[in-house]
């Protein structure tokens, strides 16, 4: 006959589901103590000398009796969340997205769990989320593509970002192997008179993809022209920043053979531009895009792009924070961790015509 506890421990709730018994609870209604049925469920190592029958019944018992673990109660009492925080621009198909890939990818196997803000590269959210995200417990912050506008109380990793600040790591790209890449490349095909799209003000690679470019064609004598660049404007995640700005360089009436783009978005962008003019791509204008996502591939042309390797970034930023965290020891982490570009060449770029 089943006790006053086992009764108790299956009634329902409104919905007809069964209400969520406490730990204590399950403890009465199996006989045992609280802690050992912490240790179990929690998969405490202490927990390897608890016999398996007596695991299997907790475990039994625990989802028949629809048991939930009050995570905020054990989070205050072990100080651990397993919980950490993401700052991005914006939720994207392109850039933010495959970092994200590779932070998801780290946190899955070590258990952890993450929370997203998207600060729209507003001033306000950007000081605003990071204390949202500590006043809900996150043990540590990763930052993409994004500034640190707060004074960081936990370990920061960032993503692209170029700031010194100390006891944070800053996950960057080799720009310079970058540029020399995409340069190079286009000077091999006969190419030089390239123009140049400019990233968007608050980006944090901005200046110094726009300095490495100038720099490897300077050293090839073949200067970008100050009337071949033109900066991205608006802050939206789609090709039309790169429409827009190309049809702004097109009525120009400046003549070139190459564009060298910001990024991949902002290359298929430029690409309906060109198109619209009656320019063949590469046919007549060969074009160069930047990150390699995941379009890039299947966009007609298949776009040629300086592949930056964003979910191994993602991954590294991860595993970095967590290494942060399990030795606690900031110091021993050096301002700035460098991961290498490569080029994927496919069809949106050709030797020059004849």
């Amino acid at each position: 006959m089943p006790s006053k506890q086992d009764i108790s421990a299956t009634e329902t709730n409104s919905s007809g589901e069964r209400k969520a018994v406490s730990l204590k609870q399950l403890a009465q209604h199996l006989g045992l103590s609280p802690t050992t049925l912490s240790l179990v469920l929690n998969d405490a190592p202490s927990a390897s000398s608890i016999p398996v029958e007596t695991k299997e019944r907790i475990f039994s018992a625990a989802k028949q009796l629809n048991y939930r673990p009050n995570y905020v109660a054990r989070s205050l009492r072990v100080q651990k969340t397993n919980t950490l925080g993401v700052i991005v621009p914006e939720l994207s198909d392109g850039y933010s997205a495959m970092v994200l890939n590779g932070v998801e990818a780290v946190l899955a196997k070590e258990d952890y769990f993450y929370l997203t803000a998207s600060h729209l590269h507003r001033t306000d959210l950007l000081k605003k989320h990071p204390q949202m995200l500590l006043e809900r417990r996150v043990e540590g912050l990763i930052a993409v593509d994004s500034p640190i506008r707060f004074q960081p109380a936990l370990p920061v990793v960032t993503v692209s970002g170029h700031d010194v600040i100390e006891g944070v790591t800053n996950i960057i790209l080799n720009h310079q192997h970058a540029a020399e890449l995409g340069i190079g490349h286009l000077y091999e095909l006969g190419h030089r008179k390239i123009a140049v799209l400019k990233g968007q003000h608050f980006s944090s690679d901005t200046e110094v993809r726009s300095a490495t470019i100038h720099e490897s064609a300077g050293k090839r004598n073949i200067p970008i022209a100050e009337n071949l660049c033109i900066q991205l404007e608006g802050d939206k995640p789609s090709p039309e920043v790169g429409y827009v700005a190309m049809k702004k360089l097109l009525e120009r009436g400046e003549k070139f053979t190459a564009v060298f783009a910001f990024n991949d978005v902002s290359a298929i962008g430029a690409i309906r531009a060109l198109e619209e003019k009656g320019l063949r791509v590469p046919t007549d204008v060969s074009v160069l895009g930047f990150d390699d996502i995941y379009a890039a591939a299947y966009h007609n042309p298949a776009l040629t792009t300086i592949r930056q390797p964003l979910f191994e970034m993602g991954s590294l930023a991860a595993q970095t924070l967590l290494d942060k965290l399990n030795k606690n020891k900031p110091d021993e982490f050096p301002p700035e961790l460098s991961v290498e570009p490569t080029i994927v060449i496919r069809r949106s770029t050709a030797p020059v015509a004849a």
